[in-house]
């Protein structure tokens, strides 16, 4: 009887993968077109079709076979590397050659940003570790560009071209960039540091001394630091390797464990008469720094953004092939509810991301755009960042064991899914920004208000909200409540983005959203909801 079948295998979906991400997200198309990139498109598209192809299927084992530090080689010589898969590489190296690294600065053209934002987006949705060192590299262009003397740095950004190794940057075809921003004594407060820079005579160039708690993508060519000068807290740039091809004077202590991000290296350092450069000037690091923060802050909605559209993608090719009870999932009426609640939720964030793509994309030569980008970015990488971790927790319940195993891609962005919340400023740190912008910098509280009034009138929940929001804003908002008034800002400003492009979510979001009992568990939307055409359309059909 050996090798008889003990069963058949049905009732089990067909393969994800491959799947042209650019083709099935209808909302992207949509929002790429009324952002202003249309002339990307085609670009966009390509990148669409190879992330759901080939670097879907790559960034399995870039994930599962974790970064390693080697500090020494065989002979005891101090090297301070960190090895990747192959796959990694040859990830990175598709990610940059289309541009999410570079693709702002090597076309300086209206859309632009837009356009990034939609491979940032697409990058996510895959091989979201790799992002860190993509989104650092793209953040740092503008902190350069006070500094002349680093011009080279920024125009190997815009090569986008990915060269791995481990040289001067003058030997470099392209680069990528990390950062250093936090010690195990401060974190968010970051003048807390205790690392100190020395000047050398005659140059721009410091000795450093101290440590980071967190050092990102530490193989990158170069990176932004902060430290104690002689004038208070200022900005370097630290290069890997000296001119002279000598490493520079810095000790990788050891790579973090982390909860999720597993093919990123984040690790400890210390630095030891390490030379860096001055970005800025002394005591003004802070103010540099803050530069990337737009950029960075943006990152963080669309990684989230991408990873709420994957998982909803993995959850509806689920149902659509799984039958229970003699009937599809998705026909399956309870189902349908909480894959519609996704939908939504997943076009929103998607919708005001994009959004907040063409105001930083506007930013240099329209002061309006540029007030509404400083407090927009906190606003929304408060809210979905922080909608993203039980998002994915309720698509990976969608397929309930069979989406718990690592085989399937849920376990790797269930873990991924709080990162965004916390990287570039935690929660309350976007609320305190979002205050701190209303009482010092009120024409970014006038230039939120007037982009939500671009909505009234459309929808009688929505006006009754933003009502509600003058009012409160009128009562001199205090800290405590704070999280419930940018709450209240996100939830209008998706709304407001959907209602003016008429999109046919715009109903439901309101009225799920904004009246009365609020935000609840997703799969409570009003049962008399059409929701054929909310799944049709995030499926792409």
């Amino acid at each position: 009887m050996s090798g008889s079948a003990t069963h058949s295998v049905d009732n089990q979906p067909p393969e994800f993968a491959p799947r042209d991400l650019w083709r099935d997200d209808r909302a992207l198309r949509e929002a790429l077109r009324r952002e202003g990139a249309t002339g990307f498109t085609d670009a966009v598209a390509a990148y669409g079709a190879l992330t759901g192809s080939e670097l879907l299927a790559l960034s399995f084992d870039a994930h599962r076979d974790r970064p390693r530090l080697r500090s020494h080689d065989r002979y005891g010589h101090r090297i301070d590397t960190v090895e990747f898969h192959p796959h990694y590489h040859r990830i990175l190296q598709a990610a940059i050659g289309h541009g999410v690294a570079g693709l702002s600065w090597a076309q300086p053209q209206p859309g632009a940003h837009v356009a990034r934002a939609a491979l940032a987006y697409l990058h996510y949705q895959v091989e979201p570790g790799s992002s860190c060192p993509l989104t650092m590299t793209h953040a740092a262009v503008p902190v350069l560009a006070g500094t002349a003397s680093l011009g080279e740095w920024r125009a190997k950004v815009a090569a986008c071209r990915y060269d791995p190794r481990d040289l001067p940057i003058a030997d470099k075809h392209g680069v990528t960039l990390g950062m250093g921003m936090t010690e195990k004594q401060g974190g968010s407060d970051v003048r807390a540091n205790t690392t100190t820079a020395t000047p050398l005579a005659g140059a721009d160039d410091y000795v450093l001394r101290g440590h980071k708690w967190f050092f990102s993508a530490p193989m990158s060519d170069g990176f932004l630091v902060l430290a104690q000068a002689p004038a208070g807290l200022t900005c370097f740039l630290m290069p890997r390797r000296l001119p002279d091809g000598a490493l520079n004077g810095f000790r990788l202590m050891r790579l973090k464990d982390k909860l999720g991000d597993w093919s990123n290296a984040s690790s400890e350092i210390e630095f030891d008469a390490a030379i860096v450069q001055r970005v800025g000037d002394e005591g003004r690091g802070v103010a540099t720094i803050i530069q990337m923060v737009m950029l960075t802050r943006l990152d963080c909605m669309l990684g989230s953004a991408g990873l709420m559209r994957m998982t909803l993608a993995q959850a509806l090719h689920h149902c659509r092939h799984r039958k229970v009870f003699g009937r599809a999932l998705i026909d399956q009426p309870l189902m349908r509810n909480v894959l519609a609640d996704l939908a939504i939720e997943a076009e929103a964030a998607l919708a005001l991301s994009m959004r907040v793509a063409r105001a930083v994309d506007a930013a240099p030569h329209d002061p309006g755009e540029a007030a509404f980008a400083r407090i927009a970015t906190a606003i929304g990488k408060y809210w979905i960042c922080r909608r993203a971790p039980a998002f994915a927790s309720e698509a990976l319940e969608c397929l309930g064991g069979a989406g718990y195993v690592e085989e399937s891609l849920l376990p790797r962005l269930y873990r991924q899914a709080p990162l965004n919340s916390i990287w570039e400023g935690s929660g309350n740190i976007q609320c305190l920004d979002v205050l701190r912008a209303l009482s010092r910098e009120p024409e970014a509280g006038d230039a939120l208000l007037a982009r939500l009034d671009a909505a009234a009138g459309r929808d009688a929940d929505f006006d009754a909200a933003l009502g509600q929001l003058r009012d409160a804003l009128a009562a001199a908002p205090v800290e405590a409540g704070t999280r419930r008034l940018v709450e209240t800002m996100a939830l209008l400003l998706q709304a407001a983005v959907l209602l003016c492009a008429d999109s046919p979510l715009a109903g439901a979001f309101c009225r799920s959203r904004l009246r009365g009992r609020g935000v609840g568990m997703f799969g409570t939307l009003d049962p008399q909801l059409e929701f054929g055409p909310l799944l049709a359309r995030a499926m792409g059909a």
